[in-house]
C-alpha cells in the first residue's frame, strides 16, 4: 500500500500508460481520480477493472487545454473525493508525421496537449498544493525527450519541453514543501507504439538492452514508487524506463 491515503489526479488515464497507472496506483491504496478527452468506452472499461480490484478511481470528461473546465473538473475532485496532494501530467496524444508535411494545426496540437495541458493542469491544482504545503507532481515525458531517437519531431519538442518545465518547477515550488519529478518512458505496448511502423519497433528492439518493448503496467509500477513516501528527497529529476538504449 504504498499510496494509502493519497488522493492523486491522472490526467488522460481512460487508456494506455495513463490507465495503468490509474489501476496501480488505486491497487496501491490511493483514492484516484482522471481525466479523459472523448472515448467514455475506455474510461468506463477502466472504472469497472478498478472497481472489480476493490480500488477507487472516479472518471472526469474535460480536455487538458480547457482551463475553465479544468479548474471547474479540479473543484469537483475536491468535493468528492478530497484535496488533489499528487498530480501526474500524463495526457499526450501521438503522430507520425515528417517535419516537411506538417501542419501548424499538427504542431499547436502536439504543444497543446503535452506542455500547455501540463501548464494549465498544474496551475489548477498548485493553490492547494501550496496551501497545504505539500504535493507531488510527476509530469509523463518521453525517451524521445531525453536522447536522440527517431521520433516525429514536433513530438521530441513537446516531450523535451516536460522536462525543462518539470526541472524549473520544482526549483520555484519546492519551498512550500512540493517536489516535481519526470518519467521518461522508452517504447511501451501500448500508446506511441500503436502508430510507428513495425521497422520502427524493430529497430528499437535491436537496440535495448533487455531486447524488447516495455509494458505500460511495468511503467506504472515505477510511476507509483516514485510517487511515494519512499522517495522523497529526489526533485527536478527525469527517471529514464527505458530497458536500456
Amino acid at each position: 500500500m504504498l499510496l494509502a491515503g493519497r488522493i492523486i489526479l491522472v490526467t488522460g488515464g481512460s487508456r494506455g500508460l495513463g490507465g495503468a497507472m490509474v489501476k496501480a496506483f488505486t491497487r496501491e491504496g490511493a483514492r484516484v481520480a482522471f481525466n479523459y478527452s472523448s472515448n467514455d468506452a475506455d474510461a468506463q472499461a477502466t472504472l469497472a477493472a478498478v472497481e472489480t480490484a476493490g480500488g477507487f478511481a472516479r472518471a472526469y470528461k474535460c480536455s487538458v487545454t480547457d482551463r475553465a473546465g479544468l479548474r471547474s473538473m479540479v473543484r469537483r475532485i475536491e468535493e468528492e473525493v478530497g484535496p488533489v496532494d499528487t498530480l501526474v501530467n500524463n495526457a499526450g496524444v501521438g503522430q507520425v508525421l515528417p517535419l516537411a508535411l506538417m501542419e501548424e494545426e499538427d504542431w499547436d496540437r502536439m504543444m497543446d496537449i503535452h506542455v500547455k495541458g501540463a501548464f494549465l493542469t498544474t496551475q489548477a491544482c498548485l493553490r492547494g498544493m501550496v496551501k497545504h504545503k505539500r504535493g507531488t507532481i510527476l509530469n509523463v515525458s518521453s525517451l524521445a525527450g531525453v536522447r536522440m531517437v527517431k521520433a516525429p519531431v514536433h513530438y521530441c519538442t513537446a516531450k523535451a519541453a516536460l522536462r525543462g518545465f518539470t526541472e524549473s518547477l520544482a526549483k520555484e515550488i519546492g519551498k512550500y514543501g512540493i517536489v516535481v519529478n519526470a518519467i521518461a518512458p522508452g517504447l511501451l505496448d501500448e500508446g506511441v507504439a500503436d502508430n510507428i511502423p513495425a521497422t520502427n519497433k524493430a529497430d528499437y528492439e535491436a537496440n535495448c538492452a533487455l531486447g524488447r518493448t516495455g509494458t505500460c503496467a511495468e511503467v506504472a509500477e515505477l510511476a507509483a514508487l516514485l510517487l511515494s513516501s519512499r522517495n522523497t528527497y529526489m526533485n527536478g529529476a527525469t527517471i529514464l524506463a527505458d530497458g536500456g538504449i
